[in-house]
């Protein structure tokens, strides 16, 4: 995510690298290729002004510290301001939500296609996991569909996501075909819901409210309607941030007739621009709460404004890699696959739970992106996720005792195998002969000492840079493009086409 916005970054950060000082000239010069890069992602016109402004006068007369250079000294202005642009305003609430006494009521609203019915799924899943029991309520009587597709995403995460508390749905399909211009039914609903739900002791409601392809009267009429009757402790504005300026316009429409209280930006993950998650708080006022990550209905996180600077910035964010990987992974299992390994006895079916684990997390290409300077690295790269199902399907293709001993193989049980997971040959050989690897490096490294297991730590990278010279994928499969099998006249003439 951020590509453009990382790319304008850089640009702008290498002008200023080379010189001696921060100076007028310069700053003035960096900060041109930050506002190339601001409006190229589509962040509002006013947002950039304001943001180059303050980057301005923050650097301006700024002395260099001592241990930094002025490249580093103006990352640490720029990521300040981009904190300041996209944090909650003074005096605002801490916290995502605001807890009350009975059913705390969470009205969610926005556009049509801005992905307001799957989130209402993903912030009950939010709650059940921090114990929270939750009533979905199906208020959108006027999209087709709207009320089955909110039942379905209902029992998706009753069923399939952590929690000990329940996620209950609440819908009138009656009342949907007699709507029409009756603003007053979808207020009814709601009224009738909540009264369900202090009845069956629910902790948090949720009202999934209508949408319409663009703002107008008739959808914020009925939206103020429920407001005033309801009055809801939390109204969440959904919006879609892949829409880039159109998204800030329509979060500021609605803000301005509803006073929202935050802002939850999907489809996170592919916005390229970043545009939206820059302009949202600084053009509508309105905090951003929460971003969807991904499709699945686990993947809503805490909108967190620092954490967001340092992707933008390439700084990485290790903080939230360290909070997706304790939540797959506990701390006690991580001890007992460490002490296995120091062993020597880290076997297939450990490597299989931890690569399971690993893509609970989200796309590979995704998690190496939170780690500091890797995220530029990987902008070009073709990391293709597809190949974890190869692996998957070698490893469940091998018996237990192969998986416990991969030191077994010999020709007739690779042949066996590669046949079982419809792979070649030597698909299997390599991956059992790099975890063969692996295994005796991660036992070396546990009887080493520190200068000892530093030094096995390059050779690690430097092999992982070899590889990935070579066009490999993980665990050793050919990455797409890549021409190291071919002979040295096939790999010309693919090199010519090109």
């Amino acid at each position: 995510m951020f590509e453009r916005l990382s790319e304008g970054f850089s640009s702008a950060l290498r002008k200023i690298s080379g010189q001696g000082r921060i100076s007028d000239s310069n700053i003035a010069e960096a900060v041109e290729e930050v506002r190339a890069a601001l409006l190229e992602a589509d962040v509002h016109f006013d947002a950039v002004n304001e943001f180059c402004a303050e980057v301005t006068e923050a650097a301006r007369g700024r002395e260099v510290t001592r241990s930094l250079k002025p490249g580093q000294e103006f990352i640490g202005i720029v990521h300040q301001e981009l904190v300041a642009m996209m944090s909650p305003p003074l005096g605002a609430e801490p916290g995502v939500l605001r807890i009350s006494p009975g059913p705390t009521i969470v009205m969610m609203c926005g556009l049509q296609g801005s992905g307001k019915t799957t989130t209402c799924g993903k912030l009950a899943g939010y709650l059940k996991k921090s114990g929270r029991s939750c009533m979905l309520v199906a208020a959108d009587l006027q999209r087709p569909a709207a009320i089955e597709q909110l039942r379905v995403v209902c029992e998706q995460v009753e069923r399939e996501l952590p929690g000990g508390a329940t996620v209950s749905f609440y819908s009138e399909p009656d009342k949907a075909a007699a709507y029409g211009e009756a603003v007053g039914v979808a207020v009814d609903v709601c009224k009738r819901a909540v009264a369900e739900a202090k009845r069956q002791g629910v902790d948090t409601v949720i009202l999934d409210t209508a949408g319409r392809l663009h703002v107008d009267d008739d959808l914020m009429r009925e939206l103020a309607q429920v407001n005033s009757t309801l009055q809801p402790h939390q109204i969440f504005l959904v919006v879609d941030s892949m829409v880039g300026q159109d998204a800030v316009l329509s979060a500021r429409a609605f803000h301005e007739r509803l006073a929202v209280d935050g802002v939850i930006l999907t489809k996170f993950d592919s916005d390229t621009r970043g545009g939206a998650a820059l302009s949202v708080r600084r053009v509508t006022g309105a905090p951003i709460k929460f971003m969807g990550v991904g499709e699945k209905l686990d993947q809503l996180e805490e909108f967190h404004a620092d954490r967001v600077a340092g992707r933008i910035l390439g700084m990485g964010d290790v903080v939230s890699l360290v909070e997706k990987a304790q939540e797959q992974v506990s701390e006690e299992e991580a001890l007992r696959i460490q002490e296995k390994m120091a062993r020597g006895e880290f076997t297939m079916d450990d490597f299989l739970g931890q690569m399971k684990s690993l893509r609970k997390m989200g796309p590979l290409k995704q998690i190496m992106g939170m780690l500091p300077g890797v995220g530029s690295a990987l902008k070009d790269l073709p990391i293709d996720d597809g190949h974890f199902d190869k692996i998957e399907a070698i490893i469940n293709s091998m018996t237990r005792q192969e998986r416990a001993d991969v030191k077994m193989f010999n020709n007739s049980r690779r042949k066996r195998v590669a046949e079982g997971a419809g792979v070649n040959q030597q698909d299997v050989g390599r991956l059992v002969k790099q975890f063969e690897g692996v295994s005796k490096m991660t036992k070396q490294l546990a009887g080493m000492g520190a200068m000892g297991k530093m030094k096995a730590m390059r050779q690690l990278q430097s092999q992982a840079a070899t590889m990935q010279g070579g066009g490999m994928g993980p665990m050793g499969f050919r990455a797409k493009g890549s021409t190291k099998s071919l002979s040295p006249k096939a790999q010309f003439k693919k090199r010519k086409k090109r």
